[in-house]
């Protein structure tokens, strides 16, 4: 099956965050970047991203301090070509703390269907390894469900 193309419909909104929520939690930088277009901007908490290129190393770099990474997305809103997310994922970085960290993106797709403009949001909390309510990628039968509570 294609990817979703905007103009998005909500069913088409939501997959397309899970494929998003499904390559973000495989870890591989190249594979992510192949949702974005090769002039990809993005905005990531203080940082400035352009291109495939400094997405793949931005990447490679997030996922070498930030290990045991585990992500969930939800849909928000959506219109026409962009689609408003927020999302929650838990990390252990190099020292052994646990962080949750809880953020909103607002993505903007070209006509084939890839990201072209990606802002996040994200602030991070420190928890406990038993405060941990993410391990891996969602089950399937979580699909499309709004399962990320508040805190």
């Amino acid at each position: 099956m294609p990817p979703p193309v905007p103009p998005f419909d909500e069913q088409s909104a939501i997959q397309k965050v899970q494929g998003a929520e499904d390559a973000w939690n495989s870890c591989d930088p190249e594979r992510v970047a192949l949702g974005y277009t090769e002039d990809s901007v993005w905005r990531n908490r203080d940082s400035f991203i352009v291109g495939r290129a400094e997405i793949i190393a931005f990447l490679t770099q997030k996922w070498e301090r930030e290990t045991n990474y585990a992500l969930r997305k939800q849909m928000w809103a959506f219109s026409g070509s962009r689609i408003a997310v927020r999302y929650q994922y838990e990390s252990r970085d190099p020292g052994g703390q646990w962080w949750r960290s809880y953020g909103n993106e607002l993505w903007e797709y070209d006509e084939n269907g890839l990201n072209r403009r990606r802002e996040s949001s994200i602030n991070d909390v420190r928890i406990s390894e038993i405060d941990r309510r993410i391990f891996g990628s969602r089950p399937e039968y979580d699909h499309g469900k709004d399962v990320i509570p508040l805190q």
